[in-house]
């Protein structure tokens, strides 16, 4: 009996270190099968080509691409009808996944427009008119970075030569640009704006700012996000210390002369009178008279 429950024990022993064995495996196997699967990856909708704020998406903006599964991003589409005739509110590059975090609600009020989805939570969108020159010649474009610039004549001075111009903002988000129609002189003028990302504070001073002067602004690196100091300049500190011109030598006008000469002229010559003399000699005498 007592070789007999040894070799029961044993067996038991044996069966229970084999299970455990086998679901070992069965676990392992199982894993790598998962691994396998999702390196295959899944299919979902990718950005064929550039996408820029405001497309009204079709078939040649949209292609299927196989994905990772677990790396899949939330709100992915796995069918490109599902796209077709969406409005994309953020640039949207080659290879990059359509979301639906980048795309205008379906269900977005009427007449909405895309801007009201941009702007970030918090901020505020303002707009202001600049010219060729304060608009940087152009090269102004959404997602560029700017700072602003006001040139003013500072509170309780009415003397021209005290304008200042003076960095207001800084590093600001450019959210869109585009034009708008003004009057000018009776005439219709097509005027640049440029629509900034503000929060609510910078917009009251950007608002004040656009009534007070001209704004200009200053386009800024890709890669640069530094704040600076500025105490702004006067048309003193750009010119510095500059001496007084010096007197010319050049001669005098010739006008006060001829005034003088005129009134010489002016004044009528009177010649002395003549005068006869008649010498008389008597004798050793002699005498002179005048007549």
């Amino acid at each position: 009996m007592t070789r007999l429950k040894a070799v029961t024990t044993v067996a038991v022993v044996a069966l229970v270190l084999a299970g455990v064995a086998s679901w070992l495996v069965y676990d392992y196997l199982s894993k790598k099968s998962k691994e396998t699967e999702a390196g295959k990856g899944k299919g979902i909708v990718v950005a064929s080509a550039d996408i820029p704020v405001g497309s009204k998406l079709n078939t040649t903006h949209l292609k299927m691409m196989a994905w990772p599964a677990t790396s899949i991003p939330p709100g992915s589409f796995t069918d490109t009808k599902a796209l077709i005739d969406r409005i994309s509110i953020r640039p949207i590059g080659p290879g990059e996944p359509l979301t639906e975090a980048k795309l205008m609600p379906r269900d977005g009020a009427p007449g909405a427009g895309i801007m009201t989805y941009i702007i970030p939570d918090g901020h505020r969108a303002v707009t202001v008119a600049v010219n060729e020159v304060a608009g940087v010649a152009g090269f102004l474009s959404p997602h560029n970075k700017v700072d602003v610039v006001l040139t003013t004549i500072p509170p309780g001075s009415n003397d021209p030569n005290a304008t200042i111009s003076k960095i207001v903002l800084q590093n600001v988000p450019i959210l869109a640009t585009g034009q708008i129609t003004e009057q000018k002189d009776g005439k219709p003028v097509v005027v640049p704006t440029v629509t900034i990302d503000l929060t609510p504070e910078d917009a009251e001073k950007l608002v004040v700012a656009s009534s007070k002067g001209s704004l200009q602004m200053l386009l800024r690196g890709i890669r640069d996000s530094a704040l600076v100091e500025s105490r702004g300049a006067t048309i003193a500190k750009v010119l510095g210390a500059v001496r007084p011109a010096m007197q010319s030598s050049a001669p005098r006008s010739a006008a006060p002369r001829k005034q003088a000469v005129a009134r010489q002229q002016a004044v009528r010559y009177f010649p002395p009178p003549q005068v006869d003399t008649v010498e008389i000699i008597k004798g050793t005498n002699r005498t002179s008279k005048q007549y």
